[in-house]
C-alpha cells in the first residue's frame, strides 16, 4: 500500500484451506467479503478502512516477489488482523518460516500493538518439510502469547470476531498516538515546565508521576514512597527512582547510583512483597550500554524496547528498567504503560516474578546477616 489517507487494515491468512474446515468455503472468499464490509463502514458519514488482502492486491513493483510484497504490506498497514489455524503458509525452501508465518513475526518486529491474532482451529499437522513448518508456527504462536480472544468455529463467529478485533485497535491505537504525541514538543507546556527545575525537584516530579501511575494499577498498594505489584501471578515491591537529565551527565546519573546495593534496608517492603524491582525514569534516552554501566557487569538480560531498557541479572536477580525520555506526565506515564504492558505480552512477567522470589529470598539473608553485626 503507499500512503493514504484512510486507516489501512491487512488480513492475513492462508487462502485455500477451508473454514470450517469440512465446509466448502475459502478463507479467501471470507476475506473478500470481509475487505467489502470493512471498507463499507464509515465514520461521521466518511469511508475511513482500506484493506489489503492478496488476493486484490495490484501488481507489485517488478523488484518485488510475492514473499516480499506480502511484508511490505504489512510495514504499510496501520492494523495487521492475523486469521490463524496453524498452517504457516508457502515457503521458499523447506528450512524457512512459512509466509503466514513471516507476517505474523513481521507485524510483531515492526510495531507489537498493531497486530490482532484471531485464533481459528488448527487445521492437522502436515507431512515433510510443511509439517515442521506449522510445528514451529505454532510454537511461536504459543510462546508469544498474544491476546485473542477465545477461538472461533463459524463465520459468523469470525465476522463479528474481525469487526471487534478493529474497533479495538483503533481505540488502542488512537489513545496511544494521543498520549505518544502529547509531548512531542519539548520545548513547550508541561515539558518545558519540568526542564525549568532543578536536578532535585525534577527528580521528585518523576518519580511522583511514576509512583501514582503505579498506584492506579489494578492490585496495587503503596507501601510509603514504594508501591507493591501484582505481576506474574505475585506481588513485587517496586521501587522507583529518576535520572533527571542526560545518562551522561553524572551529577545526575549519581543521583541514582546502583540502588539495588541497598535492598536489605527494605525489610519493610520484602515482608509484603517480593523483589523488589528497581524503575528507573530517564529524563532522556537510555541504551544498553548505558543499562550494563549501571548494573555494573555486561553479562545480563538486556532487552531495549519502545518503553527503555530492561535488565535482569539471573546470579544476583536484579532486576530494574530504564523508562526512557520521561519529559513530563504524559510520556512518563506512556513509558510505564509500554514496559508494562511488554511485560504481559512477552510473558517476561513470569520470569520476572520467579526471580524477584529469588531475589528477596537473597535480600532477607544479607539483612539477617547484617544484624548480627
Amino acid at each position: 500500500m503507499g500512503s493514504s489517507t484512510k486507516i489501512r487494515v491487512m488480513l492475513s491468512s492462508r487462502c485455500n484451506d477451508l473454514f470450517p474446515e469440512k465446509s466448502a468455503t475459502k478463507l479467501s472468499d471470507i476475506r473478500r467479503s470481509l475487505k467489502k464490509e470493512i471498507e463499507a463502514q464509515k465514520v461521521l458519514g466518511r469511508s475511513v478502512f482500506e484493506v489489503w488482502i492478496n488476493e486484490d492486491a495490484p501488481p507489485a513493483d517488478g523488484t518485488l516477489d510475492s514473499w516480499e510484497a506480502c511484508l511490505q504490506a504489512v510495514r504499510d498497514c496501520d492494523v495487521l488482523i492475523v486469521l490463524s489455524n496453524g498452517n504457516a503458509g508457502w515457503a521458499k525452501t523447506g528450512g524457512d518460516v512459512g509466509i503466514c508465518h513471516a507476517e505474523y513475526a513481521e507485524g510483531l518486529a515492526l510495531a507489537r500493538g498493531k497486530v490482532r491474532l484471531i485464533a481459528l482451529p488448527w487445521v492437522p499437522l502436515a507431512k515433510g518439510d510443511q509439517g515442521a513448518r506449522d510445528q514451529r508456527f505454532r510454537e511461536d504462536l504459543t510462546r508469544q502469547s498474544a491476546f485473542r480472544g477465545g477461538e472461533v468455529s463459524t463465520a459468523d463467529d469470525l465476522r463479528k470476531r474481525v469487526f471487534e478485533a478493529l474497533a479495538d485497535a483503533v481505540i488502542v491505537l488512537t489513545q496511544r498516538g494521543v498520549k505518544s504525541s502529547a509531548s512531542s514538543r519539548f520545548g513547550m507546556g508541561q515539558a518545558l515546565d519540568w526542564t525549568r527545575l532543578d536536578f532535585s525537584a525534577r527528580k521528585r516530579e518523576m518519580e511522583q508521576v511514576v509512583r501514582n501511575a503505579l498506584a492506579s494499577q489494578p492490585g496495587a498498594k503503596t507501601m510509603g514512597g514504594d508501591v507493591v505489584l501484582p505481576l506474574g501471578g505475585k506481588d513485587i515491591g517496586v521501587v522507583v527512582h529518576a535520572i533527571p537529565a542526560a545518562f551522561t551527565v553524572a551529577a545526575a546519573r549519581e543521583m541514582v547510583g546502583r540502588p539495588f546495593l541497598r535492598d536489605h534496608e527494605r525489610t519493610d517492603l520484602l515482608k509484603k512483597a517480593q523483589g523488589p524491582l528497581h524503575l528507573i525514569a530517564c529524563h532522556r534516552g537510555a541504551t544498553e550500554t548505558q543499562a550494563r554501566a549501571l548494573l555494573g557487569f555486561p553479562d545480563a538480560i538486556v532487552v531495549s524496547d519502545s518503553f527503555g531498557v530492561y535488565v535482569a541479572d539471573e546470579v544476583q536477580k536484579v532486576q530494574f528498567a530504564f523508562l526512557a525520555n520521561c519529559r513530563d506526565d504524559a510520556q512518563t506515564r506512556h513509558a510505564l504503560q509500554r514496559f508494562l504492558e511488554w511485560l504481559e505480552q512477552s510473558t517476561e512477567a513470569l520470569r520476572l516474578a520467579a526471580r524477584a522470589q529469588s531475589r528477596a529470598n537473597i535480600v532477607r539473608t544479607i539483612a539477617a546477616e547484617n544484624k548480627k553485626r
